[in-house]
């Protein structure tokens, strides 16, 4: 290469016109000159920010829309709470919305059970359901009562994160997914309605329990009639809609860790014995979390997070609602006409457990408002937050039958609804 070759490669030059006419060269160096070609280099012709290929960004939508679908609930809620957001501006008294032992408990035993599901401990409890009750009735039934008698026992949340993947497990093992929907919405609605009977077996129960200081005996009286009514129904659902089909699984040597199903077992009593208050909650935080952190890691990575985002959401919406001055007074009126039937119509809209808090503040009749917020629990999907546990699960099981689940769903808890409204009706009027 020349010397006047190198000295052009290094220096670009322009001409100007300078005074008198005179021709004016302007140096730059190359690199300088070349801002062209590196900014296509970078960022394609023109300087353009780069587009992602269009299968890479189909990609991202695809993911985008699908997390959206499985979280339709999730989404909801958030623009629930954000709407209501505007009316009610953040403040101080937010803080109060958040039920932290129930978001605490949630988790705790969300991932507990992740835990046992990894080391197959449910699967192995599936089959020995299917030995002992050898036809799908039997099995749906015996999976329905577990729920029942859990509601009353561990809360009716609680009863459902720990039974519901059993249903699940025996439907799919023994090839009877067609009663899947079915009896998610029977253990739905068992959950509900059987933790009625007791002043722990749902939330709203505790608090009006607590509120209006009603003696213990006096309570389960009151609520013992719905209850065995209710009972009465959801066997009679269970004969009449599940066929007594034979029920097999293949021979299969399955074997459990015996120090993990210790541990697991471990700090799912632990759990259990936060529910039952023994125990403070924040002491859950303490250990399950860091002893799962080395004990199983992909058990805290399984947990369902947007399930309590859908928590959070719904506690501000909820919590907002009852701030609302043309909210309040409206129930207000609304109680002064019928306690028992207006509490279960506001537990369709903004759930049960901000109803009872709620409409407390307006009336002292406390049996019928018991009566309410309890068979309120079934109807919509937001009725009661047991519900969104049901339909996550579901979900997350069966992506692509949303719209089949809740109109099963809808037609039979305002079945019930129906029929418990109207039973009660009868029963306060004698």
């Amino acid at each position: 290469m020349t010397k006047e070759t190198e000295t052009d490669s290094q220096t670009q030059a322009r001409v100007g016109a300078g005074p008198r006419g005179r021709r004016i060269f302007f140096l730059r160096p190359a690199a300088a000159s070349a801002g062209a070609v590196g900014r296509a280099g970078i960022g394609g012709a023109g300087g353009r920010i780069p587009r992602l290929p269009r299968v890479d960004r189909d990609r991202i939508l695809g993911a985008v829309a699908s997390f959206l679908k499985k979280n339709t609930v999730m989404v909801i809620a958030f623009c629930a709470a954000a709407a209501t957001s505007i009316v009610i501006r953040p403040d101080r008294e937010y803080l109060g919305y958040f039920d932290f032992k129930t978001l605490t408990c949630l988790f705790c035993v969300l991932a507990v059970v992740c835990a046992l599901k990894n080391i197959n401990f449910f699967y192995m409890l599936a089959r020995k359901i299917v030995r002992v009750f050898t036809t799908a009735r039997s099995a749906v039934l015996a999976l329905v009562y577990i729920t029942f008698i859990g509601s009353m026992l561990i809360a009716n949340d609680m009863a459902l994160l720990t039974f519901l993947p059993l249903g699940c497990i025996v439907l799919t093992t023994t090839h009877k997914e067609r009663y899947m929907a079915f009896t998610f919405i029977m253990q739905n609605i068992a959950a509900n309605l059987g933790g009625m009977l007791t002043p722990f077996g749902n939330p709203q129960n505790l608090y009006l329990y607590t509120k209006f200081s009603i003696p213990t005996g006096e309570f389960m009286t009151i609520m013992a009639p719905p209850f065995l009514l209710s009972v009465a129904l959801i066997t009679a659902c269970c004969l009449i809609f599940v066929k007594p089909e034979p029920l097999s699984v293949e021979d299969e040597k399955i074997t459990l860790a015996p120090g993990r199903t210790a541990l697991y077992l471990a700090l799912f009593a632990l759990a259990i014995a936060i529910v039952f208050r023994g125990i403070p909650y924040y002491i859950g935080l303490f250990v399950i979390p860091p002893v799962l952190f080395f004990a199983d890691r992909r058990a805290l990575r399984a947990v369902d997070y947007p399930l309590l985002l859908t928590f959070v959401f719904f506690f501000i919406f909820s919590g907002n609602m009852a701030r609302i001055g043309v909210v309040r007074e409206f129930f207000s009126f609304l109680l002064d006409k019928s306690t028992l039937l207006f509490s279960a119509l506001s537990c369709q809209m903004i759930s049960n457990v901000p109803s009872a808090i709620l409409l407390s503040q307006f009336t002292d009749n406390y049996r019928e408002l018991l009566w309410g917020v309890n068979i309120g629990g079934v109807g919509t999907l937001i009725a009661s937050l047991a519900s969104l546990i049901t339909f996550r699960e579901y979900v997350s099981h069966n992506p692509g039958r949303t719209g089949k689940y809740v109109a099963e769903f809808s037609a039979f808890n305002f079945s019930f609804l129906v029929i418990l409204t109207g039973f009660l009706f009868v029963l306060r009027s004698l």
